[in-house]
């Protein structure tokens, strides 16, 4: 393939959900006709918006960041109202505190869940019961929901094809360079490693998630410093207690229990077992490459030993598969475990940006900071 005649109002990088929603963003509310989007693999939202714990948040998971947890409230509703077809709401979502080892008492987690407008109300009995007492302190039951990420590559997939997006699976952007006269050029690289023509446009929006810094060329690299983690996220049949029910057990070393309606499943994570290692992102350091030669052993027995001495009923859990993902966050996020967006502009580049999410809902976020910049259309051949 060859484009050196073509030219793109934008080529987005990335075809997780992020990178699809700013694809269809651009044609549906900037008036962008001609736009590329370019991913590695050969299907639509197949990484990290697949291997995750499915959840959309309403705020609890972040009494340390206000910020983080006020925007999940502002968005979740949204989420609901746009994807309704792949929001799974039968189930009872409950919250429990730790007596030890916590970083919030009961009691403040309700003062936290007051102050952001998440509902919040004791557990019966029966859900009580379901913990051992000597643990946890108190039992909540919350709205929160779990996504199905199948659905929601469908979706992309149809709302793509509407607008007439040039879709390339199983292609890598190798790098970017700024042509002269304006616009930018992105070598392509085919999933068997062999150069596949070039692309050019006005603007390059690069949404790949852990491979953020892996262009070349005159691609900068971001600004703001990221961490890579390689995670495991048990994918567990429950015992039919559990079955119509989301547990996240807070806030320490605990675990989180969520539906997983792709497969029919729970995910199961473990605050200590859940990151097998972690590195901070250095150039020449593919993420995807290091998962790819990573063999850890799967750590759901640790996972299921530990999360069932708070919940009895999990010693009844069956494993069925473990998904290996890397998982990127802001650098300058480990403390409070908030979890901003990454949107930048790249001075150097003009037209190149890079965005990273840390949670499906931020995407309300991004689109805001897209919407106020000032992109301009092709309206021109580009010239190299």
């Amino acid at each position: 393939m060859d484009d050196a005649a073509a030219t793109h109002d934008a080529v987005v990088i990335g075809g997780g959900f992020y990178g699809a929603s700013i694809a269809i963003h651009l044609a549906r509310t900037r008036g962008f006709e001609r736009i590329a989007l370019v991913e590695r693999e050969a299907s639509l939202l197949s990484r990290a918006s697949y291997a995750n714990q499915a959840r959309v948040h309403n705020g609890y998971h972040y009494p340390r960041s206000f910020i983080t947890a006020w925007r999940s409230r502002v968005n979740l509703p949204r989420f609901l109202r746009d994807w309704p077809q792949a929001v799974r709401r039968d189930f009872v979502k409950l919250y429990a505190i730790a007596r030890r080892s916590s970083k919030v008492t009961a009691r403040q987690f309700q003062r936290f869940c007051e102050e952001i407008g998440a509902p919040l109300e004791p557990a019966g009995p029966g859900l009580a019961a379901l913990f051992d007492a000597r643990l946890v302190e108190r039992v909540f039951v919350a709205q929160e929901y779990a996504f199905d990420a199948t659905r929601l590559a469908a979706w992309a997939a149809q709302e793509l094809r509407e607008c007439n997006v040039r879709l390339l699976l199983g292609t890598t952007a190798q790098s970017v360079q700024p042509l002269d006269g304006g616009g930018l050029r992105i070598a392509l690289q085919s999933s068997g490693g062999a150069p596949s023509g070039a692309l050019r446009a006005r603007h390059v929006f690069n949404c790949t998630y852990s491979g953020l810094n892996q262009l070349s060329g005159a691609f900068p690299g971001t600004r703001t410093g990221l961490k890579h983690e390689i995670t495991e996220m048990a994918l567990v049949r429950v015992p039919a207690p559990l079955q119509d029910m989301g547990i996240t057990l807070m806030d320490g070393p605990f675990f989180s229990l969520m539906p997983f309606p792709a497969r029919g499943l729970h995910t199961l994570s473990h605050v200590r077992y859940t990151p097998h290692l972690n590195w901070a992102d250095a150039p020449g350091v593919d993420p995807y490459a290091r998962l790819a030669g990573y063999d850890g052993r799967s750590r759901v027995d640790r996972m299921l030993r530990d999360s069932a001495r708070y919940l009895p009923a999990l010693q009844g859990a069956t494993h069925v598969d473990s998904l290996l993902e890397v998982k990127t966050v802001l650098a300058k996020s480990e403390g409070d475990d908030g979890r901003p967006i990454l949107f930048e502009r790249h001075a150097e580049l003009p037209g190149c940006y890079s965005v990273l999410g840390g949670k499906i809902d931020n995407i309300y976020d991004v689109l805001e900071r897209l919407d106020a910049e000032p992109l301009s259309l092709a309206a021109a051949p580009l010239h190299a």
